[in-house]
């Protein structure tokens, strides 16, 4: 069991990689990899952000929701809870 924690390579925040230093909230199509498929926002030990990366990208996406850039919801759970 412990072999198999060993083999796991550790996740890399996307941010630092490229060198960005700040999030776009325009982006849309980089803060949709951050989205669960109900619309909710992904915690950083499943997308391996650092910290930092992590804040910024959720003040991101909350601001893409408030300009309506992103739904707050995705559309099949929406029409699932109205029944």
């Amino acid at each position: 069991m412990l072999e198999e924690f060993e083999k796991r390579r550790k996740k890399i925040c996307r941010f630092c990689e490229q060198n960005l230093v700040n999030v776009d909230y325009k982006d849309e199509r980089i803060l949709k990899r951050f989205l669960s498929d109900r619309g909710r926002i992904l915690p950083r030990r499943i997308t391996g952000n650092c910290a930092s990366h992590q804040r910024k990208m959720t003040q991101a996406l909350k601001r893409a929701r408030h300009l309506a850039l992103l739904p707050f919801t995705a559309e099949s759970y929406r029409a699932e809870s109205h029944r």
